[in-house]
């Protein structure tokens, strides 16, 4: 199944939207970006945190930290999905898996909530 760029950023941002808003309000320096594919090679890789989990930050980190990364890859998203329907939703599953990971929650437990 394929989207428009377009059409694929509005899916992230519409999952983004649909988390509570307690939750993105707790979200601190963090940036959501779209790539097309991941690099190195695991072609399968759906979404990457890459940062500093704010369960593991302390009163110091922030002081000129550049911002924690969330990657979405959409050509892996769209490979494993056969309609626009099941793309938005393994958007959403990924970009609260993602999301998640920002707030300290493992890949263990997020399998163990269905996340995973």
């Amino acid at each position: 199944m394929h989207l428009t760029d377009d059409e694929f950023e509005t899916a992230v941002a519409d999952a983004l939207d649909s988390i509570p808003p307690l939750l993105t309000d707790a979200m601190d320096n963090v940036v959501v970006l779209i790539e097309p594919e991941p690099p190195g090679d695991d072609p399968a890789l759906l979404g990457v945190y890459e940062g500093t989990p704010l369960t593991e930050r302390d009163s110091w980190w922030n002081a000129g930290a550049l911002p924690d990364r969330i990657t979405i890859f959409q050509g892996p998203l769209q490979r494993m999905c056969t309609s626009a329907g099941e793309l938005r939703e393994e958007i959403a599953v990924t970009v609260v898996h993602e999301v998640a990971h920002h707030f300290g929650i493992d890949d263990d437990h997020l399998h163990e909530l269905g996340w995973g």
